[in-house]
């Protein structure tokens, strides 16, 4: 058992047809691997076991740092919509305890990876949005942590929503905002630069592949507008509220980028406005990285976080929470025992908060009101 954790209910996970997938993508010279799905004599759906080599792979960067690390296969599963675990809402959504006037509660939402539904449902349960989907949640605060896009259906649809509810919680005197994803650079790169080689580092890589490797889904892509994509290349990497320092990845990247919050966001920002795709390219590769603060060190790793850019914790999405626990099951969806997710998940002596519940792994997709003891 992980000190500190907030999953609950040990069970039988559900079994699930796993589509073909590949570990966090590396693509060395034009070569698009596939592996460990695409060996000999496998077919899609089917794994073939994993070697020593994948077996390192999983382990975290700061222990065994692949030399010339950089994202190019897929490194999470991806499953089909019909196989997610459906969300059952009340028809009552809970009505939240707000202050008459001032601010009011804040609230984080984990990866959401184009699942529409299943966003709505988590939203409506915690009395956010009502049953149209509207903004009914007066003056209250909401961050989404980032990726909102591919492996599941409907991508276009989540930034649609989280575009609208920006709108309409800012009418209400609330808010609703987001931070910047490594998959919201990825699909910005596939958009901007299709098949240009860039250097991968460990090779050579083109954003369209690895964007497609990472669950890009072509109905994204069609409808994919102007608007989009200036609001995707306009978010913010990481912002601190009522000392919870949001950022989307477990990682330290973040102090590549400045010294402060605002020259962070500035720093990620002008390089996209660069539109130089070797620069988004190591940027994305950066965002990609995580499980920083998970083993030995990962506090220190955290606090370097915190002193640098303010707050008492961090709360984070991109690692899903049964990849941080060591309990990722089959490839193959058979026995598959993983601790249900039923919440966030607090480690790294009790300093991190862990949002993404596995929406892609037929987990679920959290939203949760901060401070956790609220």
């Amino acid at each position: 058992m992980v000190e500190g954790s907030m999953t609950q209910g040990a069970g039988q996970g559900p079994e699930v047809e796993r589509t073909a997938t590949v570990r966090d993508f590396r693509v060395p010279a034009y070569v698009h691997e596939t592996a460990p799905y695409a060996a000999t004599g496998t077919h899609a759906g089917e794994a073939a076991p994993p070697s020593e080599e994948e077996h390192e792979e999983d382990l975290p960067y700061e222990e065994n740092p692949p030399e010339g690390y950089t994202p190019t296969q897929r490194d999470l599963p991806v499953i089909r919509r019909g196989d997610t675990v459906q969300v059952a809402v009340d028809p009552e959504p809970v009505m939240v305890q707000r202050p008459a006037t001032g601010q009011g509660p804040l609230f984080v939402v984990g990866d959401v990876h184009g699942y529409l539904d299943e966003l709505l449902a988590a939203l409506q349960e915690k009395g956010l949005v009502d049953t149209a989907g509207q903004w009914c949640a007066g003056t209250s605060r909401l961050w989404f942590l980032g990726d909102f896009t591919d492996r599941g259906p409907d991508g276009i649809g989540v930034i649609d929503l989280v575009m609208r509810l920006s709108a309409e919680a800012a009418a209400a005197g609330g808010y609703c905002k987001a931070l910047m994803g490594n998959h919201e650079l990825l699909l910005l790169g596939a958009k901007r630069f299709g098949d240009t080689p860039v250097n991968s580092g460990a090779g050579t890589a083109t954003f369209q592949a690895a964007w497609l490797l990472n669950g890009g889904q072509k109905t994204d892509m069609d409808r994919l507008q102007d608007h989009h994509l200036q609001w995707m290349a306009r978010l913010d990497a990481m912002e601190e509220v009522d000392g919870h320092l949001l950022v989307h990845s477990d990682a330290t990247t973040y102090l590549d980028y400045g010294g402060s919050i605002e020259e962070v966001n500035d720093t990620v920002r002008e390089a996209l406005t660069r539109n130089d795709a070797e620069e988004v390219w190591d940027l994305f590769r950066k965002f990609t990285k995580r499980f920083s603060f998970r083993d030995e060190g990962g506090a220190d790793a955290v606090r370097s976080l915190l002193d640098t850019y303010g707050g008492t914790r961090i709360v984070h999405g991109h690692s899903p929470i049964p990849y941080l626990l060591g309990e990722v099951g089959s490839e193959d969806g058979e026995d598959d025992t993983r601790t249900a997710v039923e919440g966030p998940h607090v480690y790294a002596d009790g300093l991190a908060i862990a949002m993404d519940g596995g929406v892609t792994m037929a987990g679920k997709l959290l939203v949760q009101q901060l401070p956790l003891d609220a």
